[in-house]
């Protein structure tokens, strides 16, 4: 469908009357049914369960958004089954059919476009912007994936053959049940994403969103079955995460996995999934991502790239910029500028319009906050936050927190923070900087600012980093989008060397067959 304003991560502002008007009108309708009861979705039916979680607004901890089904063992696995007992019929769909049908899925995302972005608000405490983008993202992954499919004929490619007699081919199937276990803070994008991926290639999905974010599951899952999709071709379960998870992994009859989250979790997934033979294990994981300011660079737009990426969504990406590297030359006089771009920060509801910054999205990250900005006050300079705004003491609001002087291999230096904290080191040289930036574990995301060829060209050439930005005010580290950045990480950052809303992901979800048929 024809959409006449796009909202992206690299949108620096929205100021569509028309687009305000359609959220506000969606926003009361969603208000007015909060607290809803929402039961679990297995083999194309709800699910009563004989438990359920409140999920509440992370603004406002006395808003109910919804109460949502815990699934407990017997519904995992019924919904496994379920996979399973679906997986001949949806494999036997033809892909021009599947593909249509996951069309038709971002089509729906973009119709429902203000009911979607008004539930994500309250579910989640992004701002408006970061709302809408996010539902744009995740209709757009769709189609781009889709697209793909249609691209590459299906994945079905004519081979060589060495005698007139024989037919080769090249045909990537798919692998059967595959679980998709998905963060909090981009609950719609990094759920529905893999969910329309692991579907157009062929294989039928449970998917369990984070038990912070429920709701946004169910949504999706409804979606994909008025869509077209059958209903044991995807099922939806809730509730604790650590044991749900563990079933998943543990469950004979899950063939392919994709989580998104930490790192140790992550790792764990990765190295228990193949117990008894290889299976595909798509995690995509954390990142220390780092900013290079240097000397000839254009201040503003740097000031402007870290305040966005460190601060945008409280921090709370994966690609967050958590470490700047600056040229010492320049390093009062860039601090200064992020400085004053912290002071003009709006705080407060993410339903307004004019706030920048909401909540941080859990109350174990409102708890984080405190204990790092002890350890800033502790052991480095606190320019400015590291506490929380006064009045607000409703919701999970921090401030904006930007800290100096800390020794290179502080913990607040090396671990994911996942919070409104940014860290600023002064550097004597580019080969320093790279070198500090190339340090850690992570390889997700990194940035440059500098207005010497030289110096780029070095960057691009030495950064460890899958995704990397050079002069960008929009966004130092942040802010990829589908068929324009593809999103992944090296290093302890992913484990396929693929990145998501790319060329290579959709194969991830297949396995590749040779076949030879001798004709006469």
């Amino acid at each position: 469908m024809t959409q006449q304003f796009k909202v992206t991560y690299a949108t620096l502002s929205a100021d569509n009357k028309e687009l305000h008007s359609m959220l506000d009108a969606a926003v009361e309708k969603v208000k007015g049914e909060a607290g809803g009861i929402y039961p679990l979705l297995i083999d194309g039916h709800s699910r009563q369960t004989a438990g359920f979680r409140d999920c509440v607004s992370p603004a406002d901890t006395k808003f109910l958004v919804a109460r949502v089904g815990s699934a407990g063992a017997a519904d995992v696995h019924d919904a496994v089954q379920a996979a399973r007992n679906a997986y001949p019929g949806w494999r036997a769909v033809p892909w021009q059919e599947r593909a249509a049908i996951i069309e038709r899925a971002a089509d729906l995302i973009r119709s429902r476009k203000g009911e979607l972005t008004a539930w994500l608000i309250l579910e989640n405490g992004k701002n408006r912007v970061e709302a809408l983008g996010e539902i744009e993202e995740t209709a757009d992954l769709y189609d781009y994936y889709a697209r793909q499919l249609r691209v590459n004929d299906g994945y079905i490619k004519g081979m060589g053959s060495l005698s007139p007699a024989e037919s080769n081919t090249s045909v990537l199937r798919p692998y059967g049940v595959w679980a998709v276990i998905a963060p909090f803070n981009f609950p719609y994008a990094l759920l529905g994403a893999p969910m329309a991926a692991a579907l157009l290639a062929g294989n039928t999905v449970v998917a369990k969103p984070s038990s912070s974010t429920p709701l946004s599951g169910i949504k999706l899952t409804e979606i994909f079955h008025e869509a077209g999709v059958p209903g044991g071709a995807v099922n939806l379960i809730a509730g604790p995460g650590a044991e749900i998870s563990a079933s998943l992994v543990e469950n004979p009859d899950i063939a392919g996995i994709t989580f998104t989250g930490s790192y140790d979790v992550g790792m764990s997934i990765y190295r228990k999934f193949s117990a008894v033979y290889p299976k595909p294990c798509i995690v995509e994981m954390g990142g220390k991502n780092p900013a290079i300011v240097m000397a000839g660079a254009d201040l503003d737009r740097a000031a402007m790239g870290v305040f966005r990426s460190a601060f945008g969504m409280g921090g709370q990406k994966c690609s967050a910029c958590s470490r700047v590297y600056i040229h010492e030359k320049v390093f009062d006089d860039f601090i200064a500028r992020l400085a004053r771009l912290i002071d003009e920060t709006v705080i407060g509801d993410p339903l307004e319009k004019s706030t920048f910054l909401g909540p941080v999205g859990t109350r174990a990250g409102y708890g984080d906050f405190q204990d790092y900005a002890a350890l800033a006050r502790r052991d480095g300079t606190v320019v400015r936050g590291g506490d929380c705004p006064a009045g607000m003491e409703g919701g999970y609001f921090v401030n904006p927190t930007l800290v100096t002087d800390l020794p290179d291999d502080h913990r607040l230096l090396t671990e994911e923070l996942f919070l409104p904290f940014v860290c600023a080191q002064a550097v004597s040289s580019l080969d320093q900087a790279i070198g500090l930036a190339n340090d850690t574990d992570f390889g997700l995301t990194a940035g440059i600012f500098s207005g010497d060829q030289s110096e780029i060209d070095r960057f691009l050439d030495c950064v460890e980093a899958g995704v990397v930005y050079v002069n960008r005010a929009a966004g130092a580290t942040t802010g990829a989008w589908p068929g324009v950045q593809p999103f992944g990480g090296w290093k302890g950052s992913g484990s396929t060397g693929k990145n998501i809303g790319g060329l290579y992901t959709l194969p991830c979800y297949m396995r590749e067959q040779s076949r030879t048929v001798i004709r006469g």
